[in-house]
């Protein structure tokens, strides 16, 4: 395995400071992964700015909102925008009911209650619990999503499994040791994983030619031996 600190540096100097999110706190985490539905990061930003130029990012305007406002934006959002609107208001509901329209209120919890807590809104699991609490500059380890964990199988830590969260538990036990204890250089991290493994370490057809950390990562040889 590589070291994770040299790992990192290396895709730093390539990609550059990553961007954060636009969205600030849970409430507004939350409903930037509600989104859209698999199309680009830029694409995302505009549905959530029209939110907030149009409707506002509190719970209480969403659930307001005219319902064709908000089919408006959700149509920019890809397939399904009737589904999207739903989650949206869903959203909303659940912040209302359960968290008197203060979503911020998690953030004085444990982190285990917290993150029980958002694992109640629309598609947010586990790593996405997770993610939302690192950006909030609440943090209990490295979240990753599928081109982060993809990235660091390749490179060595933990090993590809039949199932996701095994795969997950297995990269996250071997990592634990070397992740650093800022929230800011973990999310740095967690974004440039998943950039990396977006433009070059894809699914299908990487690029390890490309690879600024080729040297630290076992795949390219592996590679190499399937094609021979």
């Amino acid at each position: 395995m590589p070291n994770f600190k040299k790992l990192i540096a290396c895709l730093k100097r390539h990609y550059g400071e990553p961007s954060v999110p636009a969205a600030r706190g849970p409430f507004e985490l939350v409903l930037w992964e509600n989104a859209c539905y698999l199309l680009p990061d830029d694409r995302r930003a505009a549905v959530f700015e029209g939110l907030r130029d149009q409707v506002g990012l509190n719970a209480k305007a969403i659930l307001q909102a005219p319902q064709e406002t908000l089919l408006a934006l959700a149509r920019m959002g890809g397939m399904r925008p009737e589904t999207r609107v739903f989650r949206w208001r869903e959203i909303a509901r659940i912040t209302m009911t359960q968290f008197g329209g203060n979503l911020d209120r998690i953030l004085k919890e444990p982190y285990a209650v917290a993150k029980k807590a958002l694992k109640q809104f629309p598609n947010i699991g586990d790593p996405g619990a997770e993610k939302i609490l690192l950006f909030c500059g609440v943090t209990s380890g490295l979240p990753l999503e599928w081109n982060g964990l993809r990235v660091l199988t390749r490179v060595g830590y933990g090993r590809t499994q039949k199932s996701y969260g095994a795969t997950y538990r297995s990269v996250q036990e071997v990592l634990a040791e070397e992740l650093p204890r800022d929230a800011v250089a973990l999310a740095r991290a967690h974004l440039l994983l998943r950039e990396h493994g977006k433009t070059l370490c894809r699914n299908n057809g990487p690029l390890c030619h490309s690879c600024p950390a080729a040297e630290l990562c076992s795949f390219p040889g592996k590679q190499s031996h399937r094609a021979d």
